[in-house]
C-alpha cells in the first residue's frame, strides 16, 4: 500500500556554538598532525600525474588538487588542507541530518561529538584521497535526499547537481544512488519515482557527468576494468574483513547508534518517507561485498544512518546513568580512534604496535624517503644511462618527489595511469626495476637481471614496499615498445 501523507518532522533549533566548536576542534587536530609520517602513496601518485581531463583509474579532481597544491608548497601538511576542510565541514552536515529528522539539541551535540572521534573519517581526514572528498559529499547527498523526501521535492535538483559534480572525483557515487533507488522501490514512497523534480534532478546529474561518461564510453569503460582489477587483488580480503570493519568504520560504541538508527527508520511512523535509507544501507553493503574492491565503501551511508540514529539514542542517553556511560564510551572510542587513525605514535615505535595492521593509511605513509635513498644508491652504482621503473605508483611518486635531490630526475611505471605515459627512452643502457622482480617475459628482454638491493624503511613497518627487491637489469635485447606492454597493469 502506498504511504499516505504524514505531518512534517519538526526541526529543533541547532546548537550552533557546539557544532562549530566540534568542527573547529577536528580541524585543529587534523592540522596539527598533518605532517606526521609523511606522504601517503596515493598523494605521491596524484601530485605527479600530468594534467588531463580523466585518467584510466579515476576522474580528475583529486589529482588536480594535489598537483596544484604541490606546485605552491610541496609538503604533506599543505597538500592535506582540502582533507581538513572536508572532514571539518562534514560535522555540520551530519548534525543537520540529525536536526532534519527531529533530533533534539542534545542529539545534535552528541552527533557532533561522535563525528569528531569517528575512526575511518579521522584517517581519511588526515590524507588527501578520493575517499576524503566523499567524507563531505556522501553525507551532503544524504541530507539533500532526506530534505527532498521530508520537505520539498525540489531538493532533488540539488541531489542531481551534487551527484553530477561528484563524478569528477569518483564514479562510486553511482553505487550510492543505486542503493537509494532500490530503497525507494522496496520501502517507498514509490510515488516519488514519478516525481518531475526527481527526474529533473536525474537530468541535471547526467548533464554534469557527461564529460566523465564520454571519457568512459570512449575508452572501453576503464573504471569497470579498474574495479575488476581491484577485485582480483582485494576481493578475498575485503569480503572477509568488511564485516568486522563495519563496526570499525566509525568506532565500535557508535555502531550501536547507527544500528539504532537503522531499526528506528523502520519503526518510526514519522520517518516512513525516509525508510528507503534503511534499505539502501544493506544494499550498499551487499554491493560492496559483491564488488570486493574496497571495504570502506559503505562509510558515507553509515555516517548518515549514524546521524539519524542519534535522534532516538539521545532520548535514552538523557537518563543520567546512561549519559555518563555514553560519555565514557565515546571518550574511549575517540582516544582509540585517534591513536589508530592519526600519526600520534612515534614513527620509530609504530612498527611494534597494531597500528600499521589496522590502519592501511598509516603503513602506506611510512618510509618513502628511505626507499628512494636506497634506489638512488643502486642507480649511482650502475652508471649513466640508467632508468628507474617501479612496479606501483606509490614507488614512482616517491621517486618523483625525493629523487631529484638524489640525482634521479625521471621515473617510469606501468601502474594505472602512469602506464599511459609511455616507456623510458631507447637510449637507456640499464634498468633499475623496483618493487618485485620483473615478470618473466619482460625479464627475458631486459637482459641480465640481479637483485642489487632491498627496500627497508628502517622502522619495521610491514607495508607493501618493505623487503621488496631493487633489481638491476643490463643488456636489454628488445625495444621498449615491445617490453612496455608486459609491464603495464591496473590495480
Amino acid at each position: 500500500m502506498a504511504a499516505g501523507p504524514a505531518a512534517p518532522v519538526r526541526r529543533i533549533r541547532a546548537p550552533r556554538g557546539s557544532v562549530l566548536t566540534a568542527a573547529a576542534a577536528l580541524a585543529v587536530v587534523l592540522l596539527v598532525t598533518a605532517q606526521g609520517y609523511g606522504y601517503h602513496r596515493d598523494e605521491l601518485y596524484f601530485r605527479m600525474l600530468p594534467s588531463a581531463w580523466n585518467y584510466v583509474d579515476q576522474p580528475p579532481l583529486t589529482p588536480w588538487l594535489a598537483r596544484t597544491l604541490a606546485s605552491i608548497v610541496d609538503e604533506p601538511w599543505f597538500l592535506r588542507l582540502p582533507a581538513v576542510l572536508c572532514a571539518a565541514l562534514s560535522v555540520p552536515v551530519l548534525v543537520a541530518i540529525t536536526r532534519e529528522v527531529g533530533g533534539s539539541r542534545a542529539a545534535q551535540r552528541w552527533c557532533a561529538a561522535s563525528v569528531v572521534g569517528a575512526s575511518i573519517p579521522l584517517a581519511f581526514g588526515h590524507v588527501l584521497l578520493t575517499a576524503t572528498v566523499d567524507l563531505l559529499v556522501w553525507p551532503l547527498i544524504g541530507l539533500l535526499v532526506i530534505r527532498a523526501l521530508l520537505r520539498d521535492p525540489r531538493w532533488w535538483l540539488a541531489v542531481g547537481a551534487l551527484a553530477g559534480l561528484s563524478t569528477f572525483n569518483k564514479l562510486l557515487v553511482a553505487m550510492l544512488l543505486a542503493a537509494v533507488a532500490v530503497g525507494l522501490l522496496v520501502a517507498g514512497p514509490r510515488r516519488v519515482l514519478g516525481n518531475r523534480w526527481l527526474w529533473a534532478g536525474i537530468g541535471i546529474g547526467l548533464l554534469l557527468a557527461v564529460p566523465n561518461l564520454l571519457y568512459q564510453a570512449g575508452n572501453d569503460w576503464p573504471q569497470l576494468q579498474m574495479g575488476g582489477a581491484l577485485a582480483d587483488r582485494n576481493a578475498g580480503e575485503v569480503r572477509a574483513v568488511m564485516w568486522p570493519f563495519l563496526a570499525l568504520l566509525v568506532g565500535p560504541p557508535l555502531t550501536v547508534v547507527w544500528v539504532v538508527g537503522l531499526v528506528a527508520l523502520w519503526r518510526r511512523a514519522a520517518w516512513r518517507r525516509i525508510r528507503a535509507l534503511a534499505v539502501a544501507l544493506p544494499v550498499l553493503v551487499v554491493l560492496t561485498f559483491v564488488s570486493g574492491a574496497q571495504f570502506y565503501y559503505p562509510l558515507g551511508l553509515v555516517s548518515v544512518v549514524l546521524a539519524i540514529g542519534w535522534a532516538p539514542a539521545a532520548a535514552v542517553i538523557a537518563r543520567r546513568r546512561w549519559r555518563s556511560a555514553a560519555r565514557t564510551a565515546i571518550g574511549i572510542s575517540t582516544l582509540g580512534s585517534a591513536v589508530i587513525a592519526l600519526p600520534l605514535v612515534p614513527v620509530s615505535l609504530v612498527g611494534s604496535t597494531p597500528v600499521p595492521m589496522i590502519n592501511q593509511v598509516a603503513r602506506d605513509s611510512i618510509g618513502w624517503p628511505e626507499y628512494v635513498a636506497q634506489i638512488a644508491a643502486v642507480v649511482r652504482g650502475s652508471g649513466p644511462g640508467t632508468v628507474v621503473v617501479t612496479v606501483n605508483y606509490g614507488e614512482a611518486g616517491a621517486v618523483a618527489r625525493y629523487g631529484p635531490a638524489l640525482g634521479i630526475t625521471q621515473v617510469w611505471s606501468g601502474h594505472n595511469a602512469l602506464g599511459d605515459l609511455g616507456p623510458p627512452p631507447e637510449s637507456a643502457t640499464a634498468t633499475v626495476y623496483v618493487g618485485e622482480p620483473p615478470p618473466p617475459a619482460a625479464a627475458a628482454l631486459l637482459g641480465a637481471c640481479r637483485t642489487a638491493g632491498t627496500l627497508d624503511n628502517g622502522v619495521g613497518v610491514d607495508n607493501e614496499e618493505q623487503g621488496a627487491p631493487i633489481v638491476l637489469c643490463t643488456g636489454r635485447t628488445a625495444p621498449w615498445s615491445e617490453i612496455w606492454p608486459l609491464l603495464t597493469h591496473l590495480g
